[in-house]
């Protein structure tokens, strides 16, 4: 069965820091890349950053959307089936429910073409 749990969301104050964390199983992550979106009350779904599967023949890449670049940071650890959003400098327009999610290429994931996701972890960054 397939399963993507992701963890470490919360309260946090403007400008301050919090790490995502995506455990997965059932599959093999290292074949896809990974990645996260992220959902604000009201508003559609966006994707935030994904991290290429070093199986490609480019190997790892990172991408960000322009919204994030800079502050947030991704990675992966397909040893141990998990994947990780590092994110700095928090704003109130940050405060959604961030899901990680798997596709078959980076493109794939930034256009919504993802084959799992998981059910999501709320961010609120408020004072």
């Amino acid at each position: 069965q397939v399963q993507l749990v992701e963890s470490g969301g919360g309260l946090v104050q403007p400008g301050g820091s919090l790490r995502l964390s995506c455990a997965t199983s059932g599959f093999t992550l290292q074949y896809y890349a990974f990645g996260w979106y992220r959902q604000a009350p009201g508003k559609e779904r966006e994707w935030v950053s994904c991290i290429s599967s070093r199986m490609t023949n480019s190997g790892t890449g990172t991408y960000y959307a322009d919204s994030v670049k800079g502050r947030f940071t991704i990675s992966r650890d397909d040893a141990n089936r998990t994947g990780d959003l590092q994110m700095n400098k928090l704003e109130p327009e940050d405060t959604a429910v961030y899901h990680c999610a798997t596709a078959g290429s980076c493109e794939g994931l930034r256009a919504g073409y993802y084959g799992y996701l998981g059910q999501g972890t709320q961010v609120t960054v408020s004072s």
